[in-house]
């Protein structure tokens, strides 16, 4: 590894993490619980911003589980309670609301979702009680200019499915599994609009990864929930997964998706105009979500997102020679032919989105960063040094687009192009 100094801040914030970094996780799971940890670990080292690292107990925010779930039946994969984490609005932003889900991948066989229900991702038995609130969630206008002093929720997730699936399709084997995604939104949506979201006049769903996934499931069921003259729109941060084939040829990832739709009934959370038009789990990527999506969207990724790299592009199986290995750890050390096929998946994920880029509504930050979520810490979202596009930070952004201040199509060139970057090195 490259020989920085570690952001001491960012390594209390994701240390818990490294109590999931199994070897034998469905392949979601671990790129996501490994890498989230390492984030502490940057080729261009996280500035101790005075900005961005303001008192830890300040941040901290706890923990609340729903207790009328069980009633429900909404819970989580070893059936505990699904939880949130809620801080209160102040002045103008009383009425308004953003709602952020976590990600952490994926269970898609019977296996992997039995580690994973030892874990934070399925089992609120194991969630830390406090979590600190930074990035899009934090309370100070110097972090988060626009949305500072909003109603923020974070969202736990202990699904597997990102929220999407179905308790019919749980196995009646002994197991003990509980594929209760979908009914975990409503149960947290009915207790988030009892509590003030009802009366939102703003509103903004957003999520990480998997969670980014799961905003987009959800936006339009979102949308109707809310006062017909809210403003209502969705961010997904890292959650553009593509539909591509890795370096061998083979489906990784479609199969992937397969596996994850078929286990957990995810079907019944699809598009019905998409599921009658082509395999299901097709219908699970995102690039076929937007398409029928009403409420406006707002698409953070890199370009060269590292999950998606390491586990769409090059997965381990498709490396067995370790040709990618240095690469796919740091793109410092791709040669020209690597380079190449990795400029490619930048082209696929910028084809993917030639649809989207017409539509006035949407709005667009791709930057040409080594990394993956970028929105849920103070040092991408928004700090002196976080990484920009045409000197704009992901926050200004989107908050362009939100308030209808600009069009935001923020496209950036290919790497290495961009000196703003945190690129990730794993090597």
């Amino acid at each position: 590894m490259a020989n920085v100094n570690p952001n001491l801040r960012l390594r209390g914030l994701f240390l818990w993490w490294r109590k999931w970094g199994k070897k034998d996780w469905a392949i979601a799971a671990v790129g996501f619980s490994i890498i989230v940890f390492i984030l502490t670990y940057l080729s261009r080292p996280l500035p101790l911003d005075p900005a961005a690292t303001t008192s830890t107990t300040d941040n901290l925010v706890g923990l609340t589980l729903l207790h009328n779930a069980r009633d429900r039946g909404a819970l989580c994969l070893d059936g505990s309670l699904p939880g949130y984490h809620f801080r209160k609005g102040f002045g103008s932003g009383s009425n308004s609301w953003i709602l952020h889900i976590e990600g952490g991948g994926w269970c898609n066989t019977i296996a992997s979702c039995l580690q994973r229900k030892s874990t934070a991702l399925g089992s609120s038995s194991y969630m830390d009680h406090q979590v600190p609130f930074s990035g899009i969630l934090s309370h100070q206008s110097s972090q988060n200019p626009d949305f500072f002093n909003w109603n923020k929720v974070k969202i736990r997730y202990c699904d597997g499915a990102s929220f999407a699936g179905h308790s019919q399709y749980e196995f009646k084997n002994g197991t003990k599994l509980l594929f209760r995604g979908h009914l975990i939104w409503e149960a947290l949506m009915d207790e988030l609009l009892s509590i003030g979201l009802s009366n939102a006049k703003q509103a903004l769903l957003s999520g990480c990864s998997a969670g980014g996934l799961a905003t987009l499931i959800h936006c339009d069921d979102f949308r109707e929930l809310l006062p017909k003259d809210a403003t209502v729109k969705c961010l997904a941060d890292a959650g553009f997964f593509l539909d591509e084939k890795d370096v061998l040829g083979n489906n990784t990832m479609g199969s992937f998706y397969q596996d994850v739709t078929q286990l957990q009934g995810v079907v019944k959370s699809l598009r019905k105009n998409c599921i009658t038009r082509m395999d299901p789990y097709k219908c699970l990527f995102p690039q076929e979500i937007i398409k029928e999506t009403r409420t406006p969207i707002f698409l953070v990724n890199p370009a060269y997102d590292f999950w998606q790299i390491q586990h769409i592009l090059v997965p381990d199986a498709s490396d067995p020679q370790g040709y990618w290995k240095r690469c796919r750890m740091n793109l410092h050390y791709c040669n020209p032919s690597q380079m190449e096929i990795l400029q490619g998946f930048r082209s696929s994920m910028l084809k993917a989105l030639s649809d989207f880029q017409q539509k006035k509504e949407g709005g667009l930050f791709i930057n040409s960063c080594f990394s993956h979520c970028q929105t849920w810490m103070a040092e991408t979202w928004h700090s002196s040094t976080s990484p920009r596009i045409n000197d704009k930070t992901i926050a200004e952004s989107v908050g362009d687009w939100y308030f209808n201040r600009n069009m935001v199509k923020q496209i950036d060139c290919p790497y290495p192009c961009n000196p703003t970057c945190y690129n990730m090195d794993f090597s």
